[in-house]
């Protein structure tokens, strides 16, 4: 932490969080909270809340949230020293010089470091692409894929010269050492050859991470040399699993949806094209570390991934991937031409426009995929197509969504539409979704759900939120009626939260009651930097208990909630007993006597 917990939390109370928004969207009061349309993501019905009693913000179409520091670091892609400063600055707070530990200053300064060489190198590629005859065939290669001189410097694209040290010698003069940018990825040092350029000759795409801080580039060969693209090799700054080119734009977009292909150019195409919701992953397949990304900003997204088999192969994968983070898709069909490049130089945008409208669903096109395999003029086949179609719809949640799906397979492959929905029920029943397998016969057999290990965590394990939900709903009892604090005082304390997340929270929580009788949510975001754990903080603490229940129900919800976060927190210790098997008689015994508690929290 940069700054001191006291005055990161006096600059954040001297920022009313209803002004500072108020003052970048128009905000209308409903009751106790205000709403707007949100500023993260496309949208016609306001679902953006601003809450002035806890001073916080949740949007309950894309799941952002936060603090008022928060929200200046989503909106100005802002660090959050520098969303503080701004803050600080306009309430007239004095910061004070910034505390670093040692570790800290060396990481944080080793980061810069690399963040503001690699900006150095993009100024310098955009300079010789521009201003240099070196880059005049640089210059004709991007004119001739129909990029304008506006699209080139929004996007910094450059050109790395035609000598292998070119930018080694130019980063040299800067004041860079060998060593600073070995680790950047932009050069290779040898002891007999000094130091070597990894980009040379080629057209260059700076890649800016979700900030808009160039963490990295790729680089086209001009001319026939292979390969023909590469990307930065993963740095302390670069991780291309978490990284997508232009979703620093394409998050802002007032656009539906964001749209992902498969290459850097199709992404600028599509930008200059007017569709600013564009982004792609680079130069690895999608990955689960992507798609919680994407999810922070929309959950819809169209697939325009190349139309041959590898590009209908990596659409599947996808449609797969985004199901697990609770992601719709749709996907365009590019064809006749290869990718949105190709596809919008030849056809233009309005032709894209219409593509964009009338895109397949995802489970449409997972079950044209999988009839592609069968002939379904054989009725053995078919009968084993109407199978996996079935296995695939029983996987769908919402049973509307479901018999729509049901009715509209059947009509198109010509299936019984009442035989296919008992197949899809069957298959429902045992689960297959999550833990079945067809024998060589095709018929079901019923195997174990595999158990993901508490500390693995993974996206499929964050959507379904099946495990940790208890100890996050139960937090939000406490949030919204910081009474439960005392009245659990003996029977409930912060050790009962065994989720790290979640404990983190939960001891500042009980620390706030302990010291002042009362809590402050918005104050504990503080504690995070980055903004993903802000957003995690927010969904524990934001979320709004909009239920009218008896006083009796409430007791028996809130009983039920400490009965499972007790359970887990004694089933976790009895999942760890060897390293303290002293302790067995007394977990044991604490187990037997959770199953007769019950604690009465009538009258205060």
């Amino acid at each position: 932490m940069y700054y001191s917990e006291d005055i990161i939390e006096e600059v954040r109370s001297r920022n009313d969080i209803v002004d500072v928004i108020g003052g970048y969207v128009t905000l209308k009061r409903r009751g106790n909270s205000y709403m707007a349309c949100c500023p993260f993501h496309h949208e016609k019905t306001p679902s953006f809340h601003v809450n002035r009693d806890k001073q916080m913000y949740h949007c309950f179409g894309c799941g952002v949230g936060g603090n008022v520091i928060t929200f200046v670091m989503e909106y100005e892609n802002f660090s959050f020293p520098e969303a503080l400063k701004m803050l600080a600055e306009r309430a007239g707070v004095n910061l004070p010089e910034q505390n670093y530990s040692k570790e800290q200053r060396q990481r944080e300064n080793y980061k810069t470091v690399l963040k503001e060489m690699n900006r150095t190198a993009a100024i310098y590629f955009n300079y010789l692409l521009t201003a240099t005859p070196a880059g005049a065939h640089a210059l004709e290669y991007y004119h001739n894929r129909g990029f304008s001189d506006d699209t080139i410097q929004r996007f910094g694209l450059g050109y790395a010269n035609i000598y292998e040290n070119d930018l080694y010698q130019y980063l040299k003069k800067q004041g860079y050492t060998d060593a600073q940018m070995k680790d950047s990825g932009l050069v290779r040092i040898d002891e007999r050859r000094g130091g070597q350029d990894m980009f040379w000759n080629r057209a260059m795409v700076p890649i800016m991470d979700i900030n808009g801080k160039v963490v990295g580039f790729g680089g086209r060969v001009l001319g026939d040399g292979t390969p023909k693209y590469i990307n930065t090799k993963e740095t302390a700054v670069f991780d291309k699993s978490h990284t997508l080119f232009a979703m620093n734009i394409a998050r802002r977009s007032k656009r539906r949806g964001i749209i992902l292909c498969e290459g850097y150019m199709d992404v600028i195409a599509m930008h200059q094209a007017g569709f600013d919701n564009a982004a792609a992953s680079l130069g690895t397949a999608l990955t689960m570390g992507h798609a919680t990304i994407v999810k922070r900003y929309t959950d819809e997204v169209y697939l325009a991934y190349d139309s041959d088999g590898a590009g209908r192969n990596a659409t599947m994968k996808a449609i797969g991937i985004m199901r697990e983070v609770g992601i719709s898709t749709r996907v365009i069909d590019l064809k006749p031409y290869k990718d949105p490049d190709e596809f919008i130089h030849n056809l233009g945008k309005d032709a894209f426009e219409e593509r964009i409208a009338n895109a397949t669903t995802g489970i449409v096109f997972e079950i044209d995929g999988i009839a592609k395999g069968y002939n379904l003029r054989d009725p053995e086949e078919k009968i084993r197509f109407t199978k996996d179609a079935a296995k695939r719809l029983s996987a769908l949640d919402e049973p509307v969504v479901r018999h729509s799906y049901i009715d509209a397979v059947a009509e198109k492959y010509n299936i019984d539409a009442a035989d296919l929905k008992s197949m899809v029920t069957k298959y429902g029943t045992i689960g297959l979704q999550t833990g079945a397998q067809s024998d060589e016969r095709g018929e079901v057999q019923s195997v174990p759900e595999v158990q993901m290990p508490e500390m693995n965590r993974t996206a499929r394990e964050d959507a379904s939120d099946r495990e940790t939900q208890p100890q996050r709903l139960l937090l939000t009892w406490m949030v919204g009626q910081p009474e439960l604090f005392r009245q659990l005082e003996g029977i409930l304390s912060e050790d009962d939260f065994i989720d790290e997340d979640y404990h983190t929270v939960a001891k500042r929580l009980f620390e706030q009651y302990r010291q002042t009788g009362t809590v402050n949510p918005a104050a504990i975001v503080n504690l995070f930097e980055d903004i993903e754990k802000q957003r995690l903080v927010a969904k524990i603490l934001q979320t709004e208990l909009d239920v009218e229940i008896t006083e009796e129900e409430r007791e028996r919800v809130i009983n039920d909630l400490i009965r499972k976060v007790k359970m887990a927190r004694i089933d976790y210790e009895l999942a760890n007993i060897a390293a303290n098997p002293e302790k067995l008689p007394e977990v044991i015994a604490e187990k037997g006597r959770l199953t007769k508690l019950h604690i009465s929290l009538k009258n205060g």
